[in-house]
């Protein structure tokens, strides 16, 4: 599949400790822009997303990592792996084909101080 077409699912991470997110999906991405342009983008579409609910529309996203890649494995975490920040966590300025991304990769997008928090007392309230 080309740069251009290409399928990413990105999840939309409201809460650590609550488990508390939603996936939305993206067709025909082009791998080549810059991870900051996939943010931009990513950000201005979200409030306008009919089935999501206001407090996921309203939230201050700032960081993507990658959760997953077609054909490779799944992490045991429910949200988000804890690991490999220096290779997972997408640099704004580099392509999200530079990055790691492919078509059907998932990502989060979540908010990087939520995730400190989280990383550094790991405890889930459900």
């Amino acid at each position: 599949m080309s740069a251009e077409n290409s399928t990413i699912t990105v999840r939309l991470v409201r809460s650590f400790k609550h488990r508390n997110f939603r996936p939305v999906v993206y067709h025909g991405v082009n791998l080549d822009q810059t991870v900051k342009q996939f943010i931009t983008f990513v950000r201005k579409d979200v409030p306008s997303r009919t089935g999501l609910p206001p407090p996921f529309k309203n939230y201050k996203y700032d960081t993507m990592k990658i959760i997953h890649q077609a054909h490779k494995s799944k992490t045991g975490e429910l949200v988000v792996s804890l690991e490999d920040d220096d290779k997972l966590i997408l640099k704004e300025d580099s392509t999200l084909k530079a990055a790691g991304v492919a078509n059907e990769t998932e990502l989060a997008f979540f908010c990087e101080e939520d995730y400190r928090n989280y990383k550094a007392n790991p405890v889930s309230a459900w």
